[in-house]
């Protein structure tokens, strides 16, 4: 290989490889346009202009923004993550062990069901106002 096309392989780069350096093209040459002292005026009042209206509509997106409740916005991501997957993990070798002991002891047992009741009997019991958010979502 030459030094031209090692420079291009992404063997052996890492991070490198991913993130693409933009290499400037020799041949084109930057198109410079003189303006004049007047045309130079216009285009900053004109930039002044425009500017004034992006500082206005991000002063109105801050306030729209602190007014909403944070909690809301929390609530809905946690709605749309829920929606997607209901399912929680959890590691209790000794509920695990009772919940199997029942599952083959007792005919219909299921150990889903039972999990999901104890566990939404706990968490309402001890998170009531959370609890309250979400009552009234349909999961």
């Amino acid at each position: 290989m030459t030094s031209d096309r090692k420079g291009e392989s992404a063997l052996g780069r890492g991070l490198d490889a991913l993130i693409r350096k933009e290499k400037p093209n020799k041949t084109e040459t930057p198109d410079v346009k003189k303006t004049t002292t007047s045309e130079k005026k216009s285009s900053k009042k004109s930039q002044v202009k425009s500017s004034s209206k992006t500082k206005a509509s991000s002063k109105e997106r801050k306030s729209r923004k602190t007014r909403e409740d944070p909690n809301k916005i929390i609530v809905d991501v946690v709605i749309l993550e829920v929606r997607k997957n209901p399912r929680i993990s959890l590691w209790s070798a000794r509920s695990a062990a009772v919940l199997r002991f029942l599952k083959n002891t007792k005919p219909a047992f299921s150990i889903s069901k039972e999990a999901s009741a104890l566990i939404e009997e706990a968490v309402q019991q001890k998170y009531p106002e959370i609890w309250e958010m979400f009552e009234k979502e349909d999961f």
